[in-house]
């Protein structure tokens, strides 16, 4: 039977985990079969495949993974003399009550984390607790702390990077949840450090004002063009995220009509907690003259100008990025930030709104405050 395309995180991360699961060579993988999870595999030209007893959803996968990889084994060990749904039928006889404890502990662990969508989930969440399933539940070589879990657990994904931080975390949370209820030994509480080598952080170079409006000027005078510009300027000189973008309004305020990014980041954490909303304040681009530039971008959001498309709730930043890479004049401002050891992106106008904030003077000549700043942003 082909298997099906299907590009959902939690499809893709699970036949990751397949994959790395089993030897390099073989050929085993899991589709949709009307609902239900079929395994299928390749063998000598020939093929077999069994629908499993689970339904084809991202709960599942927990409880999927390593009933799969028993039944590997199971198959592997007969060196031929089993067929696929001869090792399924055995497996599924010899199957543990130890194995759906985890993976009582997985759905428990569910409930906690509520805030976090399914997207999360199963992109953040699943796979490293699915990995630590794995190592708790060998015969041989189970790991005997909640530091050589970890270390295992993690060894998948490289030292540095920011998946790592993240699946990291995860499971830190969870053998915290586990071990604080009970539902884990002592033993297998998180360690508080974890030697870790970390890649560099790039340092955020902050667009001058010089460069911004050879940008602009590079970009042309076409009508279609113009969403792209009002995108640029109201980032430069409001410091936006990109994704704030799309959440952009007029408010009333004593002093009159005021700008507002409603937009609400994520602080982190396990809570669920947000930024609040902002009112904008310009930090206006300045000529070669030192003249302020002002755009009359407030009145040109309260008459609703059209901006560039953005694609998808979150996908802003993403937008930006892709249209900047196509403009030949971005290329050469990246070359210049390297030179300076910086790295040029579309958080360069947020960066450039912090730079100038911290050091140009107001117009009363007076520096403004850090806290004013951070505000601001």
């Amino acid at each position: 039977m082909p298997i099906r395309k299907e590009t959902e995180p939690w499809v893709l991360n699970f036949r990751r985990l397949l994959k790395d699961s089993l030897d390099p060579w073989a050929q085993w993988f899991v589709s949709n079969s009307r609902g239900q999870m079929r395994l299928e595999i390749r063998e000598n030209g020939q093929k077999q495949s069994r629908v499993l007893p689970f339904e084809w959803n991202s709960k599942a996968v927990a409880r999927a993974l390593p009933r799969i990889q028993q039944i590997y084994k199971n198959y592997i060990k007969a060196k031929g003399g089993k067929t696929l749904a001869q090792a399924c039928e055995i497996t599924e006889v010899s199957s543990s009550k130890h194995q759906e404890d985890w993976d009582g502990l997985i759905a428990q662990f569910r409930e906690y984390v509520p805030n976090a969508s399914e997207k999360t989930w199963s992109k953040s969440y699943l796979p490293v607790l699915i990995k630590g399933g794995l190592l708790m539940k060998r015969v041989k070589g189970k790991p005997k702390d909640g530091e050589t879990l970890m270390i295992k657990a993690l060894e998948q994904w490289e030292q540095g990077s920011r998946s790592r931080q993240i699946a990291r975390r995860c499971l830190k949370n969870f053998l915290q949840w586990a071990v604080l209820r009970g539902k884990l030994k002592a033993a297998y509480a998180p360690p508080a450090h974890i030697p870790e080598i970390r890649k560099p952080k790039a340092i955020g170079y902050a667009i001058t004002d010089t460069q911004i409006l050879a940008l602009l000027d590079s970009i042309g005078d076409k009508a279609i063009y113009d969403s792209w510009k009002f995108a640029i300027q109201l980032c430069s000189v409001y410091g936006l995220r990109p994704e704030e973008l799309r959440h952009l309004s007029i408010k009333d305020g004593p002093n009159g009509k005021e700008l507002w990014s409603t937009y609400q980041k994520s602080k982190g954490g396990k809570r669920g907690e947000k930024t609040e909303p902002r009112r904008l304040n310009p930090l206006f681009v300045r000529d070669g003259d030192g003249n302020t530039i002002d755009w009359n971008l407030q009145d040109r959001i309260a008459v609703g100008e059209k901006l560039p498309p953005l694609g998808k709730e979150g996908k802003g930043g993403e937008a930006i990025r892709t249209y900047l890479r196509r403009q030949g004049i971005w290329k050469v401002l990246q070359a210049e930030a390297k030179k300076e050891k910086e790295e040029l992106t579309p958080y360069s106008f947020r960066h450039r709104f912090a730079y100038y904030g911290h050091n140009r003077p107001q117009e009363d000549g007076t520096s403004r405050a850090a806290k004013q700043v951070a505000d601001a942003m």
